[in-house]
């Protein structure tokens, strides 16, 4: 899997655009720094800041997606910096931008570690998300069209299928609410609300009535029918005596009688199995 260390050179070029400015750069980075920390002149803080807020910029530029505003990651690069500065070593002698870019990206890569994802995603599945995401940009920019998988895995040297979990994933960063209209080409859509299905009650009762059918298979013809239409078609006593010509009471005894008929072929159907 590549890395990130190509980006600080790249930042440094966009800022600077030559060499000779790279280093007209690094020095003046250097002199504000010790003047910062030698001195404890904030001003130099503040100057240096200012100089590195279009590198911030374009950093998290590159990692600006969906819903995420621009300025709340430069804010949060922002901070990075201003870590990044108080925490630099002015006698190492090393350029302020190579310790400052990875902290910024440190700083913004943790920003939505923590704060940025709907529901949990492990730190390596989001870095991967974020590898994908950038490669994705890159060749549509290239092909002038939607990269595939494979595509996208052989530009990042990475596994068809980890690039599929990657792509997955990212749908995890963005909740959508329930009320929100489900995407369609009618005028009138329905919320993602609507479309979830509820519970339906006759699941147990058919699971109930595939267990107790093969006992229903000894019962009269018309004991059959009064369960039928008690317990099925949901009829009361009074309208299934209406229903085949006789008293309420009759309906009763004969409901009964079926029933006590069921419950013991039932249970004789269910020792062997229990033996067994």
């Amino acid at each position: 899997m590549k890395t990130e260390s190509p980006v600080a050179p790249a930042a440094e070029r966009n800022a600077v655009g030559t060499s000779g400015g790279l280093h007209a750069r690094a020095r003046g980075d250097l002199e504000l720094l010790e003047r910062y920390h030698r001195h404890g002149d904030e001003r130099a803080r503040d100057e240096l800041v200012e100089r590195m807020l279009p590198v911030v910029r374009q950093l998290a530029r590159r990692y600006q997606r969906g819903s995420e505003q621009l300025d709340d990651l430069v804010q949060v690069g922002s901070l990075g910096l201003v870590k990044a500065i108080e925490r630099f070593d002015i006698d190492r002698g090393s350029p302020f931008m190579r310790y400052a870019v990875p902290t910024v990206l440190g700083e913004i890569k943790r920003h939505f570690r923590d704060t940025g994802w709907a529901a949990h995603v492990p730190r390596g599945m989001q870095e991967r998300v974020m590898e994908v995401k950038r490669a994705i940009e890159d060749l549509s920019s290239t092909l002038g069209r939607s990269p595939s998988p494979a595509e996208i895995a052989e530009r990042i040297d990475m596994d068809r299928e980890d690039v599929l979990d990657a792509m997955e994933a990212a749908t995890a960063y963005a909740a959508v609410s329930l009320d929100a209209p489900r995407p369609g080409d009618d005028g009138e859509r329905e919320s993602y609300a609507e479309s979830i299905g509820d519970d339906d009650e006759q699941y147990e009762f058919v699971e109930d009535l595939a267990t107790v059918m093969p006992a229903l298979d000894v019962l009269p013809q018309r004991e059959r029918l009064i369960v039928q239409l008690r317990f099925v078609d949901d009829l009361t006593q009074s309208e299934i005596a209406e229903r085949i010509g006789v008293s309420q009471m009759h309906v009763s005894r004969l409901l009964r009688r079926a029933l006590a008929r069921v419950r013991t072929v039932a249970a004789a159907e269910r020792r062997p199995r229990r033996a067994a």
